[in-house]
Formats: C-alpha cells, structure tokens, sequence
C-alpha cells in the first residue's frame, strides 16, 4: 500500500494519544505521514512526583515510541534499561512502587530541573523530543496540573498512578479530574488547523476525556472531523483495566458500540475490530471501518495507520 507520506500533500492530522496503545498508533501515524503534516496531543492527568522529580508518564511512552528507544514488546521504558537506583532507593528505604529506570531517570531530571526555572511542560517536552531525534510535534494537553483521580471501592479515592501502578487497577466507582488549567499553547491551534483528529486505541476515561476536558477542545473538535480507533476487541480490552471499568461506569458490557456511546456526538466515525461492526448497528449516522486493529508490532501500526487515514481522508470534512 502506497504511504500516504509520498502523496504531495499529505493531511494536517491531530492525534490525541494516552499511553501504551495511543504511543503505538502515533508510531504508525508518524511513519506515514512527514513530520510536520503530525502532532500528537498527549494526556497529563497521569502526571505526578515521586522522589521529588515530576513524572509525565504518557508524555514519555509517547517519546520513547515516537524515537524508537522505547521497549517494544513491554510498550513503555526505555529498551535495555536497568533499574541500579531503584535497587539502592529501596536499599535506603524509600517508597519503590513506581519503577524507574536507570536512564529513565534522565528524562525526569531534565524536565524537573527545567520546571523549577520556570519552563513550561510544553517548552521542555519540544527539547526532549528534538533531543531523541522526533520530528513529529509532541504536545502535552496543558501546562498546568490537572489530575485525574478515581474513586475506588476498595481505597477510597488515588491519584491515578497510585491507582493503576500502586494499588493495581482496583473497582473505579467514579473519576473527577483535579484542577482545570487551560490547553497547553498550541493545542487548539493543532486542532483547528487540521484536516481531521484521530483518537487513538487509548482509555476514554483516563486517558482522552482529561484532553477533550480542557477549555475550548471540545468546542474545537465539534467542528472537525474525529475518527476514533476502538481500544476494545471482541468485548475485551488489549491491555489494561478498561474492559472492568465500562460496566462499572457505564452500566453497560465492554464492547466497541460502548465506546462510541462514551463519545457521542464527537465522533464522524470509528475504526473497530473486525466482527465488533454489528454492534454499531444502532448508530447509523456514524461511519464504521473494520479491520486488524491489534498492533503486535511496528508493522502493524503503521498497516493501522495508513488505513485509518485512508478512511479518514475519505469522509471528508464534517
């Protein structure tokens, strides 16, 4: 199939990406389109500290892929890392759950040591990238806090990395984001100048609805056209607690036709599984695309990226 990035002109396309899933697509989406036609916007509300430094976790999975020094087959840290420092902070006592890399640590020095003089997280995160040699523009959905906490059964209500990654995905009753800073700069810029958004197979709870929550991205995105790929697979989720979570909080079984009724009149269509097309039987306005979405590898993402442009650039502007 001939790549989209050998096509004179090529789409202005907006990608709105969590972790592991997004960072995959936009993967795919960065080998098939030159790198200024593309700009990934990426969820914060996973942003936290530990150890004093400021972690931003989907930002860096998106990094890491988008370079390709990311671990492939585990889909976040970095390829051949060690963990030397993590040994000896627990040697000394202090608290190991989140588990950082000994190169890792890098990343999170640079971008604290950074914050503290007064750079923004959109400013530090361009140097990063251009460091690891990424032409695609990485932003992150704002500069300021907004942390996506989730009220468990069993705990109470974390923060999110104290949920997923500390206490292990438990039963969610109902999530809130705190704080409500403004788009970072350039993110409703992206938008408005794109020729369509695509939201990749990430978490709509945890991982897109902190995007699309910021002031003006949503009025931005009613205007365009928004293609969503389905992060689940025959009622199943590929990785991660999203396949507990849509019962819990929609009252309703995972499936692709959940996705699309969490998104609702944002969506101009969505890419699914093949045989999950007959549960979007009840939303005839919304255009449905079926094919392989799993991304076993580099290869298939960039097989999935260049269909769902296709099938995106065929719809045409809303």
């Amino acid at each position: 199939m001939t790549s989209i990035s050998n096509v004179p002109s090529a789409p202005k396309v907006v990608a709105l990406s969590g972790g592991v899933g997004g960072a995959r697509f936009a993967h795919g989406l960065s080998r098939a389109l030159p790198g200024e036609s593309l700009t990934v916007i990426v969820n914060t509300g996973d942003d936290f500290e530990h150890w004093g430094l400021s972690i931003s976790p989907d930002l860096d999975t998106v990094m890491y892929t988008l370079s390709d020094l990311g671990d492939e087959a585990r889909g976040w840290g970095l390829e051949g890392e060690t963990f030397r420092a993590l040994e000896m902070m627990k040697r000394y006592g202090a608290d190991t759950w989140f588990g950082l890399g000994d190169a890792d640590l890098a990343t999170h020095l640079t971008r604290t040591e950074a914050l503290r003089r007064g750079e923004t997280l959109t400013s530090v995160t361009a140097r990063l990238a251009r460091a690891c040699g990424i032409s695609t523009r990485i932003l992150p959905m704002s500069d300021g806090p907004c942390r996506t906490m989730l009220d468990t059964v069993e705990h109470g209500t974390l923060p999110f990395q104290q949920w997923f990654v500390k206490h292990r995905a438990p039963a969610v009753r109902a999530i809130a984001f705190d704080g409500d800073p403004a788009a970072a700069p350039g993110v409703i810029e992206a938008i408005d100048a794109a020729d369509f958004v695509l939201i990749g197979p990430s978490n709509p709870y945890v991982s897109v609805d902190p995007i699309a929550t910021r002031p003006g991205v949503r009025t931005a995105l009613s205007k365009k056209t928004v293609v969503a790929v389905s992060p689940i697979l025959g009622g199943r989720a590929v990785k991660g607690p999203l396949g507990e979570m849509i019962p819990a909080l929609r009252g309703e079984p995972a499936s692709a036709a959940a996705i699309a009724h969490h998104y609702g009149a944002l969506l101009s269509a969505m890419v699914v599984e093949k045989g999950d097309e007959g549960e979007l039987a009840d939303l005839p306005k919304l255009s449905v695309h079926a094919t392989d979405t799993l991304m076993k590898s580099r290869a298939d993402a960039l097989r999935l990226a260049r269909e769902v442009l296709a099938f995106a650039e065929g719809l045409g502007a809303r």
